[in-house]
C-alpha cells in the first residue's frame, strides 16, 4: 500500500469560492437558470490593446523562458506604475513577477515564515490566507473586526494579538470580502505597532484601483521608510485590467526578501508565460481609460446592490468602499426554519438559497465572518440592474420561506 500524502497537504481545505463557482457552472451547463455571485472575476473582457500585445508577443516569437523574477521591461513598468500611483519607489531588482497575486502571497509567506511562526491576519480575510499560512507550517492568528467598526481592526487590537512568535501581519485593503478601505491615519497606527515589533507586513493591494466615492487610496508601505523596508506589497493585473486568466501578479519588497522570493520561483513554477508578461506590460504602460470605465461600472453596481439589499427584510449590508464585494448579514435567520430546513449557519442559508432561488453566493465562515454571505458584483450587470435581478429572487426566497 502506498504511503499517505503529507499531513500539511491533507489538512488543506478546498476553496469555498471556487467550489461554489464550479457548482454554479455545472448547473448552468445542465440548463438550469442559475446566477453566480461567487467568484471575484470581472465580467469585462481584457481590453483590446492588451490582448493585441499578447498576440504580438507570440507572433514575434517571444515564447521562451524569461528570468525567474520576470522580464526587465515589465519590472521597470511596475516600478513606474507604483511611483505614479502610490508614491512608492523601487528598483526592478526589488520586483518579483509570479503567476498571479495569489502566488506572490504564497511566496512571501514561504520566504518570511518558519514552521511555528505566527501570522496575524486582519479578519474578515480572503479565505486562502489562512491555508497558505498553514502550508508554510506557520500559525494563523485572527484579529476579528466587527461591523460596528466597519470591519477594520485597530492598532490596540493588533498589539494585543502579538506574541514573541509573531513574524508577520497580513492586511488587505480594499478588502475581500468586506470592501472596506483603511485610511492613512489607521494605517499609520497599525504600521507603528509593526515597526515596534519588527514584523513583516504583507500588504495585499490587488484592489487598489477599485475605490469609490472619491476616496484616496493609501498603501501601508508608503506611510514611512521603515514600513516600506518591512513591507511586501502584493499586486497584479487580474482585477484592474480584467486579466484573471493571464495569471500575472507581482510583489515589491526589500532586496533580501525579493531575492529569496525569486529563488522560490526559479525552483518551482518559473516565471509566468512570456506572452502574458508582455501583455501585462501593455496593461501597465498603455491607455488606462478602460480601468476607469470598469471602476465606474462597479461603483454603479455596488450602489444598486446596497440600496436594494438594505430594503429587504431580514438582511442588511454595509456599503463597501472598494473592491467588488458586498457582505450580507443573514444572522437573523440562524436558528429558524426555512422551507422545512433549520438554518444553523451561513452555509445552510447559502445552500438553500442556491437550491430554491438559483443564486450562488459564498458563505463567509471561510472568510472568518460567520453568518454573512459574500456577493461579488463583478458579475454581469444584467442580473444586478434589471427587474428580474437576484435581489428580487432573494426577496421572494425570504418571503416564501
Amino acid at each position: 500500500m502506498v504511503k499517505p500524502i503529507s499531513k500539511i497537504a491533507a489538512a488543506i481545505a478546498p476553496s469555498a469560492t471556487l467550489a461554489i463557482s464550479a457548482m454554479a457552472k455545472q448547473m448552468k451547463a445542465d440548463g438550469i437558470d442559475v446566477v453566480s455571485f461567487g467568484a471575484g472575476e470581472p465580467d469585462f473582457n481584457t481590453p483590446e490593446n492588451i490582448k493585441e500585445a499578447g498576440i504580438a508577443a507570440i507572433q514575434a516569437n517571444k515564447t521562451r523562458y524569461t528570468p525567474a523574477a520576470g522580464i526587465i521591461e515589465l519590472r521597470k513598468a511596475i516600478c513606474n506604475r507604483m511611483k505614479e500611483d502610490l508614491g512608492l519607489e523601487y528598483e526592478p531588482s526589488q520586483v518579483v513577477v509570479a503567476s498571479g497575486a495569489k502566488h506572490n502571497v504564497y511566496l512571501a509567506i514561504m520566504t518570511c515564515c518558519d514552521p511555528g511562526d505566527e501570522v496575524v491576519v486582519a479578519a474578515p480575510y480572503w479565505l486562502s490566507y489562512a491555508e497558505m499560512i498553514r502550508m508554510a507550517g506557520a500559525v494563523p492568528v485572527e484579529v476579528r473586526a466587527t461591523a460596528e467598526h466597519h470591519f477594520k481592526i485597530t492598532a490596540d487590537e493588533l498589539e494585543a494579538a502579538i506574541t514573541e512568535k509573531t513574524k508577520m501581519f497580513m492586511l488587505n485593503s480594499p478588502s475581500n470580502p468586506t470592501g472596506m478601505v483603511y485610511t492613512r491615519e489607521e494605517l499609520e497606527a497599525l504600521a507603528a505597532v509593526c515597526e515596534k515589533h519588527g514584523l513583516y507586513v504583507l500588504s495585499d493591494d490587488i484592489y487598489y484601483k477599485l475605490v469609490y466615492d472619491g476616496l484616496e487610496y493609501t498603501s501601508i508601505a508608503s506611510v514611512s521608510p521603515a514600513m516600506k523596508e518591512q513591507c511586501i506589497v502584493i499586486n497584479g493585473v487580474s482585477k484592474t485590467y480584467a486579466m484573471t486568466g493571464w495569471r500575472v501578479g507581482y510583489a515589491l519588497a526589500n532586496p533580501t526578501v525579493a531575492k529569496a522570493m525569486s529563488s522560490y520561483v526559479s525552483h518551482s513554477t518559473g516565471a509566468p508565460a512570456t506572452m502574458a508578461q508582455w501583455a501585462a506590460l501593455e496593461a501597465l504602460e498603455g491607455d488606462q481609460g478602460s480601468v476607469e470605465e470598469m471602476r465606474q461600472q462597479f461603483e454603479k453596481r455596488r450602489d444598486h446592490l446596497v440600496e436594494r439589499m438594505n430594503k429587504i427584510e431580514g438582511v442588511s449590508c454595509i456599503k463597501p468602499q472598494g473592491a467588488f464585494y458586498v457582505m450580507m448579514d443573514m444572522s437573523s435567520f440562524v436558528g429558524k426554519t426555512m422551507y422545512g430546513k433549520k438554518i444553523e449557519n451561513d452555509g445552510d442559508f447559502a445552500a438553500l438559497f442556491l437550491e430554491k432561488a438559483l443564486v450562488a453566493t459564498v458563505p463567509c465562515t471561510s472568510f472568518a465572518a460567520p453568518n454573512y454571505l459574500r456577493w461579488s458584483y463583478a458579475t454581469s450587470r444584467f442580473y444586478v440592474a434589471t427587474t428580474y435581478s437576484c435581489l428580487d429572487r432573494l426577496e421572494k426566497f425570504i418571503a416564501e420561506a
